[in-house]
């Protein structure tokens, strides 16, 4: 995936079966995923950047190689400081 365009998060299914589901995401610089909830298990692995990652309660700071797993239903958002490569598997199953 090439780089995001300005102001923009572009996110691209890479893999899908019965278990799970595969997005690469790519934030410009500023750009934030607003709080919001997922019905399944999800792992979060953040590739290349550096950004805010909010779970619940919890804020942290993440940078290349953060790897997090979310539970069902946990509120959570993402804001990119630089350019952010992220891979969000969905445990769907």
């Amino acid at each position: 995936m090439d780089e995001a365009p300005r102001n923009s998060i572009v996110s691209r299914t890479v893999f899908k079966d019965g278990d799970a589901r595969v997005i690469l995401f790519a934030f410009a610089p500023g750009e934030k995923l607003s709080e919001h909830t997922s019905s399944f298990p999800a792992i979060l692995h953040f590739l290349e950047g550096e950004a805010s990652l909010t779970l619940g309660e919890t804020a942290m700071e993440a940078q290349a190689g953060t790897w997090v797993h979310m539970t069902a239903n946990l509120p959570h958002s993402v804001e990119a400081h630089t350019e952010v490569r992220m891979l969000l598997t969905m445990l769907t199953n």
